[in-house]
């Protein structure tokens, strides 16, 4: 459990810095063709992983509900939401649709709670109300209108919810690292299919040393983002792991603020509000065990 909790918390680090960075790629690449490449880096990259720890020798035990699970992975996780979340991060800020992302955990403690039986208790909704609270003061205001960019992230973000109810069934038999690969490997063959009927796979041709850049440093994180949410998946219940994930937030919106601006009262509100959320929804117990497990790989690294 200590296990997975860090690991999820590594995933929100990480998710912090891929939306703040895929800002950027979107601005000067094709959305879907940016989607595509970036996904299919991450594919092959975990195709070589399940190689080198033959993990593909697993396959063979997998039942045909094991396979439709995963492919319904790849098709609600791994695709339709890629193309939606990232033509609507090129219409809006990064800072806004890290906010959109991060409502996730409403969702997925909904059906968490109808699909998985799990429990959301009083903490919970207490800490919940928190971690809206601080997206609010960050984000500084509710769009009154949603526009296009807004309801694409929205329903982006939905899809994702329902991908996470599905891969936390499937983990239960199946290892993380096969989940991640299915999500990423089904879902680029179901970009594939969109790029090739609607006649864009021939922009590929045409990207430049600034953009497959743009591309391998999105994919790394990627990588960093399935690997490490998968495995830590495995041993969260995925209401309290999707809340997790709202510390990224706070980190895409310092990012913003390093690269053009200058911290002020609501942005510090903010992230006083979202950790007091999460350790309300964790418990003290849980987030003191979490400090200790990152100081001690902290200081692994400057040894």
């Amino acid at each position: 459990m200590k296990k997975g909790y860090f690991l999820v918390f590594l995933t929100a680090i990480i998710s912090g810095f891929s939306i703040f960075i895929n800002k950027f790629g979107v601005s000067v690449i094709n959305s879907n063709i940016f989607t595509f490449l970036k996904n299919l880096v991450v594919a092959v990259l975990l195709s070589g992983l399940l190689i080198l720890f033959k993990d593909w020798q697993k396959f063979k035990k997998l039942t045909n509900k094991d396979w439709f699970l995963l492919i319904s992975i790849g098709l609600v996780g791994g695709s339709i939401p890629f193309l939606l979340f990232f033509k609507g991060l090129s219409l809006i800020n990064a800072v806004q649709g890290s906010f959109w992302h991060k409502t996730m955990f409403i969702y997925v403690a909904i059906l968490a709670g109808i699909f998985l039986k799990e429990r959301i208790d009083k903490k919970f909704l207490l800490g919940g109300l928190l971690l809206i609270l601080g997206n609010l003061v960050i984000l500084r205001k509710l769009p009154i209108v949603i526009n296009t960019g807004d309801a694409l992230v929205i329903l982006a973000t939905i899809f994702w919810a329902i991908e996470n109810i599905i891969s936390k069934y499937a983990l239960r038999e199946t290892e993380s690292r096969i989940v991640a690969w299915a999500r990423m490997f089904f879902g680029c063959l179901f970009i594939f299919l969109f790029l090739l009927t609607t006649n864009q796979l021939g922009l590929i041709g045409g990207l430049s040393f600034k953009q497959i850049s743009w591309v391998l440093v999105s994919g790394i994180l990627l990588l960093g983002y399935v690997i490490t949410w998968y495995e830590g998946l495995k041993f969260v219940p995925v209401s309290q792991a999707t809340a997790i994930l709202i510390l990224g937030l706070p980190i895409t919106t310092f990012l913003s603020l390093v690269t053009g601006g200058k911290a002020d009262l609501q942005e510090i509100l903010s992230g006083i509000l979202i950790i007091l959320g999460v350790v309300i929804v964790l418990g003290l117990k849980e987030v003191w065990q979490l400090i200790k497990q990152t100081k001690k790989l902290f200081y692994a690294f400057r040894t």
